[in-house]
């Protein structure tokens, strides 16, 4: 067991109605005059911005509105968040969304609380130092941004997509109400279904000292994910099981499922990056498509993992080789993708990527990681170019 730190500052409020809490919760953490930051229409469509600004209009707390938060968040409109904060004062922040909403509400606290470029922190010049306030309103439950210390960000010029993690970016507070999720595309519930898995398996697929606790709770979160997204696919208004997604999102990204290994492998995370970077996929979906390909590109070398995860996650005989087993576990993973509708290689993301492209993927890739990066496999940058090829 390797020593660890758990920091989870985030007050959560869950259940059916509880975005009415939004004004007293603003107020407990001290927001005078607040960003609104949401993303596309369906906040619109679903009254939802409606009832949250009706709501602080009556409890007499003044907001600013800022739409636009898209999927691979773009620097552009941060850029354009910190200066309109700035502006009119903001000291709170109040994302209604997704991961997305949430990634780029962090951002803009970075870069109300530094002086600087906001993206000197994505791109690993330096350390922030503070972050603005913010709140959570959660429509999706994928990235548990709502409960962690982390923010993904597109960079439009050269299409570079970077993560930056900082406890000083983890919300105040997080209204999870499963309800809010339940006009969702499929399309999308799986993908935020797969996101969450993969957040667990990053940190569950590492080298040597890991807690039995520690893993037990991340199997039981994949199979709770596992069961209930097949559930959602027959039945999307099934409130028990948006709930058991909700909150199983969070305690995902929450640092819950990692105390006490390494620190997770993260490679499959940092392909998918680029992948989204230049082709601006849905994250869910680019995990799913690169995640077979990475696994049994670094199976053998941290086998007995695999043999673990394929027995005790996906329910594998265990009979055979250690090897076989593994494998089997692999293949149940992607069985389980394609019955959630998710995609298992490249072509079924709707991908054509010529080689100059994975090329450019697997350097821009090992640029940002610094050279190599995993704990299942250390990856260098031909590494990536292999898994990037296998997966077409």
């Amino acid at each position: 067991m390797h020593n660890f730190k758990y920091y989870t500052p985030t007050k959560v409020v869950f259940g059916k109605g509880t975005e009415k809490q939004v004004a007293e919760l603003i107020k407990e953490f001290g927001g005078k005059k607040v960003l609104i930051h949401y993303g596309g229409g369906s906040v619109i469509r679903s009254g939802l911005l409606q009832t949250v600004t009706d709501i602080l209009d009556d409890a007499g707390i003044s907001y600013i509105l800022l739409g636009g938060a898209v999927p691979n968040p773009r620097l552009g409109l941060v850029y354009e968040g910190i200066d309109l904060c700035k502006k009119e004062g903001i000291d709170f922040i109040l994302a209604v969304g997704g991961g997305s909403a949430i990634d780029s509400a962090k951002a803009i606290g970075y870069g109300v609380a530094n002086e600087g470029d906001v993206w000197d922190f994505y791109d690993y010049k330096r350390e922030a130092t503070g972050c603005l306030p913010l709140g959570v309103i959660l429509t999706l439950s994928a990235t548990g941004s709502e409960m962690s210390d982390s923010s993904v960000i597109t960079k439009e010029e050269g299409l570079v997509k970077r993560g930056y993690s900082s406890d000083f970016s983890r919300p105040k507070f997080a209204i999870m109400n499963p309800e809010l999720t339940m006009t969702l595309p499929d399309y999308q519930t799986a993908c935020g279904c797969t996101d969450i898995m993969m957040h667990t398996m990053e940190r569950y697929f590492t080298q040597g000292a890991n807690m039995e606790i520690t893993d037990a709770i991340a199997e039981g979160l994949l199979r709770t994910v596992m069961n209930n997204a097949k559930i959602l696919v027959k039945d999307p208004k099934n409130y028990e099981a948006r709930a058991e997604v909700m909150w199983a999102g969070s305690l995902a990204h929450n640092d819950l499922t990692g105390c006490g290994n390494d620190g997770g492998d993260w490679m499959a995370h940092k392909l998918e990056h680029e992948l989204g970077g230049l082709f601006d996929v849905a994250h869910g979906a680019g995990l799913a498509a690169v995640w077979g390909s990475w696994a049994r590109y670094v199976y053998l070398n941290c086998l007995p993992r695999f043999k673990k995860f394929a027995l005790n996650v996906m329910n594998v005989e265990n009979s055979g080789s250690d090897e076989e087993i593994a494998l089997k576990g692999i293949e149940a993973m992607e069985d389980f993708y394609r019955e959630i509708h998710m995609p298992t290689n490249l072509r079924e993301l709707g991908v054509d990527a010529t080689d100059e492209q994975l090329v450019e993927m697997a350097h821009k890739c090992a640029v940002g990681v610094g050279g190599a990066m995993g704990s299942a496999k250390l990856l260098d940058e031909q590494d990536m170019l292999a898994i990037f090829r296998a997966c077409r």
